[in-house]
């Protein structure tokens, strides 16, 4: 009988009894393996694989692995900061994670040390190849010929020397449907991970998205979805377009999305897909303040799409002059960024009647045309890279580009490459020809450097180095490269403190404080009905013709709650509201708003929240009259609704709560107050 380690419990025992059974009686155990392991198991058979084996397995030589990582530097480019990123999550629970090229062949990996140390002992780390007719059934060899993400655990390998592993792969696919590799996370098999497999489906679908867009930098992109909300997320799916309509590309789950809905070819026209060409695509595009719009499929259903066109700015050596860029994309691109005529926005498209943000504009507009640092202050959510943006365009450097850095996002081990860029070969996994850093790319335009404040203080040193010398050095470079950018921060903490605590550099921060502007909080604003307002006009843009307005009621209560996640949660608010209006609804009512905005407010519990979390004391009193008032005036008003409705369908829960949109639990529970 097949000798193997001792692993786990009766998992093993069942895995143990199919191995005794495949391997010394020549029998088929369907009932202890799944389909997928046995007919691995039978390829390996067939090719003559000794499951027994203890041979070695020798690596391919340096210039062979160079070779392969060349071959794949686009994939290696960006799977690199995915594997960086999914590391962070999982360090230190004893796994590794691989990418392979097409062959099996492993080309970068990252993993905890004493996983390593065993790892290496079968050959898994770069060099090796794992395809499955060399290493037996495994996670990235049989991902690769099963083309889907599978988990091999323990016994399930092929090998008996690879029995200690627990695989999870998932193959790569370009924007052409052909596989690029392999992304697989291994580990110990005596310590399972849950949710390994499911983490691994994620990594591929952030990595194949940001493939795709790489891959078709500079083209025209189409992102789509039945479901609005989706655009954006990594469950849309992307087609890229050449300027004449024709489908060059689609991403893994546009495809998957064509061959669910019919049994005809793939589309290889727009107008093969939609009901309308690309022209009048974009130019409905164009009419939509968020670029977002519904059209109706060719071969049945609706669709909500974006037109998209993006520049990676790892792409390119620097980033071309907004001038340049509107020459080379559609309208409904610079829609975002222009106002209706077509002109970039400027700080005077902010103006919404509130005195502090109007002083906020009116003191930036003073320095925006003489190259003085500008530092914005806010709460997350409350727009302060829109306020960048739109002082951008009113600078001597409009026409230069705008390269935004969010310095909490970029992981702490990517961001000196990130903001420096570095030369070919200067860490494993570098490309061959290098990159240019960001704050290179901005050169003659402006850097905006948001959440400053959580800037790492090895990177404020080489920062304020760069800003005092205008120059930059990659990272495994030599030579100083000149730049010449504007400059533009933006941090929801106070530096002054940061400074206070030894936290934030003092010399930094009066580098960067040419002037500081503060926008308020939304809960401290006198405009929150033209907000309101604007971004109902949004929403509501690539809609029927119907007029949407919101009621008294609610408006009263939009003015009066505290927002903790200021426009970004009302933009998020309204979209929900918008969203539930029935057909032959016009206004939104407090029946179309998310009902956890209720409750907290009136027992005070959201500002006491809020205080703890930004420390700030001069945030209104939860026990403010109007405030309960507002709230109790909502709750009336909803609860009269309700009491309506039911009336008239004469008791039916049911019924109700189809008329009312809310689930039945829901409307028992609501039922329940008015006993």
């Amino acid at each position: 009988m097949t000798v193997m380690p001792q692993v786990l419990g009766a998992r093993d025992d069942r895995l143990a009894v199919a191995r005794d059974r495949f391997f010394n009686r020549g029998e088929l155990p369907e009932d202890c393996v799944s389909p997928l392991i046995l007919r691995s198991w039978e390829r390996c058979r067939d090719v003559g694989l000794d499951h027994s084996s203890a041979g070695s397995f020798d690596l391919v030589g340096r210039r062979q692995l160079d070779e392969s990582r060349g071959h794949n530097a686009k994939l290696l480019e960006v799977a690199s900061g995915v594997m960086e990123h999914v590391f962070e999550q999982i360090r230190s629970s004893g796994s590794m994670i691989i990418l392979a090229d097409l062959d099996g062949m492993i080309i970068h990996s990252l993993g905890d040390a004493g996983f390593v140390d065993r790892a290496e002992r079968v050959a898994l780390q770069p060099g090796a190849c794992w395809k499955e007719s060399v290493r037996g059934t495994n996670g990235i060899g049989t991902a690769l010929l099963e083309k889907g993400p599978i988990e091999i655990f323990g016994p399930e390998h092929y090998l008996d020397r690879n029995v200690f592993l627990t695989c999870c792969g998932s193959p790569i696919f370009d924007g052409h449907g052909r596989l690029a590799g392999a992304f697989d996370i291994s580990g110990d098999c005596r310590n399972p991970q849950r949710h390994t497999l499911g983490l691994v489906r994620l990594s591929v679908q952030l990595l194949e998205k940001r493939l795709f867009e790489s891959e078709f930098a500079n083209d025209l992109l189409i992102a789509l979805h039945p479901s609005p909300e989706y655009l954006g997320s990594l469950q849309e799916g992307l087609i890229a377009v050449s300027p004449e309509g024709t489908i060059i590309g689609s991403s893994r789950i546009a495809r998957q999305w064509f061959a669910n809905r019919t049994d005809e070819p793939d589309p290889s026209n727009v107008s093969d897909l939609f009901r309308i060409g690309l022209g009048c695509l974009i130019d409905k595009a164009t009419s939509a303040a968020n670029g977002r719009i519904r059209l109706e499929m060719r071969r049945g259903g609706e669709v909500y799409v974006q037109v998209r066109s993006f520049r990676p700015l790892t792409r390119v050596s620097r980033v071309t002059h907004e001038a340049d860029f509107r020459a080379k994309t559609p309208p409904a691109i610079v829609a975002r960024l222009s106002d209706p005529s077509g002109e970039p926005v400027g700080l005077d498209a902010l103006v919404t009647g509130d005195e502090c943000v109007q002083r906020a504009i009116d003191r930036a507009k003073r320095v925006g045309r003489k190259d003085i640092p500008l530092l914005i202050q806010g709460e997350s959510g409350s727009g302060k890279e829109i306020f960048a943006r739109a002082f951008h365009n009113g600078t001597a450097r409009a026409d230069g580009p705008f390269v935004p850095i969010n310095c909490a996002a970029i992981p702490e081990n990517l961001i000196e490459s990130e903001l420096f860029g570095y030369v070919g070969g200067a860490f494993t996994g570098a490309r061959r020809e290098g990159m240019t850093g960001r704050i290179q790319q901005a050169d003659g335009g402006t850097l905006f450097l948001d959440e400053i404040g959580d800037m790492p203080l090895l990177m404020q040193t080489r920062l304020l180095r760069v800003l005092q010398e205008r120059s930059v050095t990659p990272v495994g470079g030599h030579k100083s490269i000149p730049v010449d950018f504007s400059l533009v921060c933006a941090t929801h903490c106070v530096l002054r403190e940061a400074v206070a605590i030894g936290e934030f550099r003092e010399d930094l921060y009066y580098r960067i404080n040419g002037l500081t502007v503060t926008l308020p909080p939304l809960r401290e604003r006198t405009d929150v009905s033209t907000i309101a307002n604007r971004l109902l006009e949004i929403e509501i843009a690539d809609s029927d013709d119907r007029l949407i307005t919101i009621s008294r009621e609610v408006m009263n209560f939009f003015e009066t709650f505290p927002w903790p996640g200021n426009i970004r949660q009302l933009h998020s608010v309204i979209r929900v509201a918008v969203a539930l209006l029935d057909d032959d609804e016009t206004e939104i009512s407090p029946l179309h708003l998310p009902e956890e905005l209720f409750h907290p407010i009136a027992d005070g519990e959201q500002h006491a929240r809020h205080d703890a979390a930004v420390g700030q004391q001069h945030v209104r009193a939860q026990e403010s009259p109007p405030e309960v008032r507002a709230v109790r005036s909502l709750d009336e008003a909803e609860l009269e609704v309700i009491e309506a409705v039911m009336k008239d369908v004469k008791g039916n829960v049911s019924a109700a709560a189809r008329r009312l949109g809310l689930s039945r639990n829901t409307l028992y529970r609501k039922l329940g107050r008015m006993s």
